[in-house]
């Protein structure tokens, strides 16, 4: 029996996507591209059925471990690249790498406003401090955007100059807030402007949410080290967990003492037989990421016609995988992520209600019926229970799943 939805809005479906034939011919060509890419530095690599046996205890010459960080690397244009199921997820990752770098007296600025909320808590900015950097010893310092929301060069100038600044964070999505995604070709510009200012700072790129949605990556425009999670883009619906970093050889070994321990570093960490899924996820990243590219104008055409406010417009280009939705009342809120749960195709009947998630500073409300828990690389849903009531969605393992996920929520949002 087919899903329930309405003509109206299978109507409204099919007008949505005969109009998007541009932006998915666009979309189209940057997984082919970068398609070309991952099998180039597959094939150069030799990669074999011997890199997918795993390992247990301490995971000591894991050939399929560290062939795929050396994979990455080349795809990212990296010295080097460290690719673990050991990192719980991006936050962690990205915290090693802060660990790694920084030390008690340095100075951490973020050049793009206040980071995503679980990294606050990494800062010390929110929480108890237990743990934090503040806690060790390590100072912030944000520049927040100008009043059009756009990075603030000549803040961002000054604030690198000053005695003590060892990194400069910059983050490429938008995370909770209403700034636009960065580009890489932004994050180009921002990692010029700071490197002229300060030659020997180390810049490091959150770039969750953005991995193969443009054809190249921060870490080929000027970035020293770029973190994300393989459950989001890199991870193409099949990594079970895990992160990775990629960048300059040093800062990569100095996330991997944190990540582990030092003088063990990158050395211990068994694959526990998922080698497989984390090659053949990343084989498959380019076109699933298209996917959910496709997925995120998709909503957008959705919802304009439906008259709301979306961010990125279904005209834009992308930069990540993330579509902002204004839908300006919590009732709207919690509506579109019933409909977005209902099109799900593992816990398609719970019903999604707002909660204290651990690592926010409000109720935050999750609509994910995923196969792998958390994963954003399938189509999900969230926002934090707050105005101005921004939905923010991504992922799709497929665009016609996707699309379907679209049309249900849509028609919650229609119901009397």
């Amino acid at each position: 029996m087919p899903l329930q939805i309405s003509e109206r809005v299978r109507a409204l479906g099919a007008q949505a996507q005969a109009a998007l034939a541009e932006q998915f011919a666009r979309i189209d060509a940057i997984a082919e591209q970068n398609t070309e890419k991952v099998l180039f530095a597959f094939q150069k690599h030799k990669v074999a059925e011997a890199f997918f046996q795993g390992t247990t205890g301490y995971g000591y010459d894991d050939l399929g471990r560290e062939k795929l960080g050396e994979i990455y690397a080349d795809i990212f244009g990296t010295e080097d690249a460290m690719v673990r199921i050991n990192f719980v997820n991006g936050t962690h990752a990205i915290a090693s790498a802060l660990y790694g770098v920084l030390r008690p007296g340095d100075t951490l600025v973020s050049a793009v406003g206040a980071p995503y909320d679980t990294l606050q808590g990494v800062i010390g900015i929110t929480g108890d401090g237990n743990g934090s950097l503040r806690e060790f010893g390590i100072r912030y310092r944000q520049v927040d955007l100008t009043p059009d929301d756009k990075p603030d060069l000549p803040g961002i100038v000054q604030a690198v100059q000053e005695e003590g600044v060892k990194a400069v964070l910059i983050q490429r999505s938008r995370g909770y807030a209403t700034r636009a995604s960065l580009s890489v070709e932004t994050i180009g510009e921002l990692c010029r402007v700071i490197r002229s200012a300060n030659p020997k700072v180390n810049i490091l790129v959150d770039n969750c949410y953005g991995e193969f949605v443009e054809t190249m990556e921060p870490s080929q425009v000027g970035a020293d080290l770029i973190m994300g999670s393989l459950i989001k883009n890199p991870g193409g619906g099949l990594a079970p967990m895990g992160g990775y970093v990629a960048g300059r050889r040093d800062l990569v070994e100095s996330t991997a003492m944190r990540m582990t321990v030092p003088g063990i570093g990158r050395e211990c960490g068994a694959s526990l037989g998922n080698n497989r899924a984390l090659y053949q996820g990343l084989f498959l990243a380019p076109h699933t990421v298209a996917q959910a590219t496709k997925t995120a104008v998709f909503a957008a055409k959705m919802m304009e016609l439906l008259g709301y406010r979306t961010d990125p417009l279904s005209t834009d280009v992308r930069h990540d995988i993330i579509q902002m939705i204004h839908l300006e009342k919590p009732e709207a809120v919690e509506r579109f992520c019933k409909g977005i749960q209902s099109g799900a195709p593992v816990d398609s009947y719970v019903t999604p209600v707002p909660w204290d998630m651990p690592g926010y500073d409000c109720p935050v409300i999750m609509a994910a019926g995923a196969f792998i828990q958390g994963a954003s690389i399938e189509l999900s849903a969230d926002a934090p229970m707050r105005p101005p009531y921004t939905v923010y969605m991504q992922g799709g393992l497929t665009y016609e799943s996707g699309k379907l996920g679209i049309l249900l929520a849509a028609q919650e949002l229609l119901r009397p």
